[in-house]
């Protein structure tokens, strides 16, 4: 798959855009030869993989009215950096407890000239802002990460009902979303975007009012 492929889902891209999506190829093919940050045989996967597979978020909510989205557990950056490629007008704040997988965040956010976007290594329990909008891939079962991000929440403004957490996830989620005692919505990829890899990929979106009262 080449950005092309993806414009298919988002013609409204801009010029520049479009350029930063391309050049996002080489820029990982580049550090992941130094730092294994995306599996060296899932490359030719790049763009499904990872930035389809981040993106999808958009599909259920707009965060261009967001101030600051905080992605947990960020890893060489997804889903953040495909994000804040699409909104550069929201901050994104990165944040891995791995300083190499930081490092390569780092030099794609400076390759691109990416303003809007924060790197952090360090530990979600460590972080001292917050927010109304959190993301994340999959970094552990939901509900551990509920309890170590829980204090990250804004306590202000609790009438948007689009704030909370936009969790990429896959699998069998019946018995992981249970343990929350949220009923969160779950949104299939598979409706989103016509790959076969997203037969078994959602979104799952937990609000915020709900999120805070646990």
């Amino acid at each position: 798959m080449q950005v092309e492929h993806l414009q298919k889902y988002f013609p409204e891209w801009n010029e520049q855009q479009k350029a930063h999506y391309e050049a996002l190829f080489d820029l990982y093919a580049h550090w992941n030869a130094q730092i294994n940050v995306i599996s060296r045989k899932d490359m030719e996967h790049f763009y499904l993989h990872h930035v389809l597979h981040s993106l999808a978020i958009t599909r259920t909510v707009d965060f261009s009215t967001s101030q600051r989205v905080i992605d947990i557990g960020t890893g060489g950056g997804f889903p953040g950096l495909p994000l804040a490629i699409l909104y550069p007008e929201t901050e994104f704040v990165l944040v891995d407890s791995i300083g190499k997988k930081i490092k390569v965040v780092n030099a794609v956010k400076e390759a691109l000239d990416l303003k809007n976007v924060v790197a952090i290594h360090g530990r979600a329990e460590d972080l001292k802002i917050t927010t109304s909008m959190m993301v994340s891939r999959a970094v552990t079962r939901l509900q551990p990460f509920l309890e170590f991000t829980k204090h990250l929440w804004n306590r202000k403004g609790m009438e948007n009902p689009h704030d909370g957490l936009y969790y990429l996830k896959g699998g069998d989620l019946m018995e992981e979303l249970a343990e929350t005692g949220i009923m969160p919505e779950v949104h299939w990829i598979n409706a989103f975007f016509e790959e076969s890899f997203f037969e078994t990929k959602a979104v799952v979106f937990l609000p915020k009012s709900k999120l805070i009262r646990q």
